[in-house]
């Protein structure tokens, strides 16, 4: 018999619930529930626990993605498995088509050479700073780049330093005297050695780069190797990559050639070369030249974060490095395996079309303010209007706040996090920050959904003002006073929900008597 899921939902969300399920078609039986509540993600354990008589012989239970509270727990008392759907409810589709399937990001094969470009200008202490910092992003390698007749006196010392640490350290140097002193102090990896300076690889046991005697001269390379193999040596070549309009296609065409030339080497790319002297997002970047390191097996690459517009190539490149291992080990295209390098658009921007929102808006019967987005603007709308706009400052007359402080604080930041949202083609949810993939950390990134979040730093309990579990209720953002019980749980979107309100344990908060 096929599986039967019970969908727990709220009364704004219901309607719009079926009718995914509906076009869904899905292969298992399943029941939809209307909790009692309006908002469905306002949903907690606690209330469930309470509210939810009869299973209607489901086999397991899926309930908001934001539903707070122990659902392990919930699950043992009640007798049936009780599970968090996705956050949004538009993205039901796919959680139930992708849900069993998520890749596996967690392995890679590329290792990241990070290059600290002005290491003989810094001290210990900030080389050490600098080399935890690019460990915490991903990277393999320290890389203590030299500089052009600059002294570096604590090269030796900056070397043990880094290896004292447990880092593996590379020494990037144009000076032969550099490379033999980092050798001998104990780095791992030399860049960049050619035909006319292996005798140092006879005096260290430093793995060497080797590079072309002249550029692009594959010949050369090919000499180098075999004087490698010669010495029973393990060595890295890079045929070296140039920017665009300065041979970049051509140095493209020289990795391909190398590859098919020896199909066994370990061989770096550069990809600095691009992501620093292109005034473009490095994220694509590095996804691109990952991709053709990726086809073609090469294993190292040597990033910069000099540029400020570079200043993430780390965490990037570690992004893209594990979900084109993932692509490639899966035979499919880099798509739907990870969203982190997308900073700027998103997949799916819209969850809901406008015809949606005024759907929702006719259900409001109360006076705090909702933000949705769809492709024709923002809309913000509560029992007493529906407004939409383009521009956040069109719509503050329209607000009654301007004697609100608090409330016209609260809604300009969410209007403008709105708008952003809107003109890149991002997901906006309000209460919640928009998101940058992994370009930006998330402000909680270890929420536990098991736990009730505490209040925003703009709620102030409204003194006196209790729902039906005696717990005190709070101030409702964006609200007006004309009632005088206005339900603060209710001032959320209404897909995603607030997770932003406390719901103390074993109070329900949400469960007013509003929202019965």
């Amino acid at each position: 018999m096929p599986e039967h899921i019970l969908f727990l939902t709220g009364k704004l969300a219901e309607k719009q619930l079926r009718r995914t399920l509906e076009e869904m078609e899905p292969e298992f039986g399943y029941t939809v529930h209307q909790l009692g509540l309006t908002v469905a993600a306002l949903m907690t354990a606690d209330m469930i626990r309470r509210r939810l008589k009869d299973t209607f012989g489901a086999d397991r239970v899926l309930v908001p993605g934001r539903c707070r509270g122990d659902l392990e727990a919930l699950s043992k008392d009640m007798g049936i498995t009780i599970e968090r759907g996705p956050e949004e409810l538009h993205d039901l589709p796919e959680f139930f088509g992708k849900k069993k399937k998520k890749p596996d990001i967690t392995r890679y094969e590329l290792r990241i050479f990070a290059e600290i470009v002005d290491a003989p200008r810094m001290d210990i202490d900030g080389i050490l700073r600098q080399a935890q910092d690019y460990r915490k992003d991903g990277a393999d390698v320290i890389d203590i780049g030299c500089l052009p007749e600059t002294p570096f006196p604590h090269l030796e010392e900056a070397v043990r330093a880094l290896k004292s640490e447990g880092f593996e350290v590379s020494v990037d140097s144009l000076e032969n005297d550099d490379l033999l002193r980092g050798g001998k102090a104990g780095a791992d990896y030399l860049l960049s050695l050619h035909e006319d300076s292996l005798w140092i690889a006879d005096q260290v046991a430093s793995t060497p780069i080797l590079i072309p005697a002249k550029h692009g001269d594959l010949d050369s390379l090919d000499r180098a190797i075999e004087a490698m193999r010669a010495k029973g040596r393990d060595f890295i070549i890079d045929p070296i990559l140039d920017p665009i309009h300065f041979g970049f296609t051509e140095s493209l065409v020289r990795y391909h050639e190398v590859r098919k030339r020896h199909p066994d080497v370990e061989i770096m790319m550069g990809v600095g070369n691009l992501t620093e002297l292109t005034h473009a997002d490095t994220a694509g970047i590095n996804a691109t030249l990952l991709g053709i390191c990726s086809e073609l097996h090469i294993k190292q690459i040597l990033t910069t974060q000099v540029s400020k517009h570079a200043r993430k190539a780390v965490r990037e490149a570690d992004l893209a490095r594990r979900i084109l291992f993932a692509a490639r080990e899966l035979n499919t295209l880099p798509k739907h395996i990870d969203d982190g390098l997308m900073a700027l658009h998103e997949r799916a921007p819209f969850p809901l079309s406008r015809e949606e929102i005024d759907e929702i808006y006719r259900q409001i019967k109360d006076p705090s303010y909702r933000i949705l987005i769809s492709p024709e603007g923002l809309h913000i709308f509560n029992r007493d209007g529906f407004h939409t706009a383009t521009d956040p400052f069109e719509l503050y007359p329209r607000l009654g706040v301007e004697t609100d402080g608090g409330h016209a604080f609260y809604l300009g930041v969410e209007l403008a996090r709105a708008q952003i949202a809107w003109q890149l083609g991002k997901r906006y949810s309000q209460d919640e920050p928009l998101r940058w993939g992994c370009h930006v950390d998330e402000p909680e990134p270890n929420i536990d959904p098991h736990a009730y979040k505490p209040a925003g730093s703009t709620l102030q309990k409204a003194s006196g003002v209790q729902d039906d579990s005696g717990s005190i209720g709070l101030e409702s953002h964006g609200s007006k006073t004309d009632d005088p019980h206005p339900n603060p749980l209710q001032s959320q979107t209404v897909v995603p929900g607030a997770p932003g309100r406390p719901f103390p344990e074993g109070k329900g908060t949400a469960d007013t008597k509003d929202e019965e």
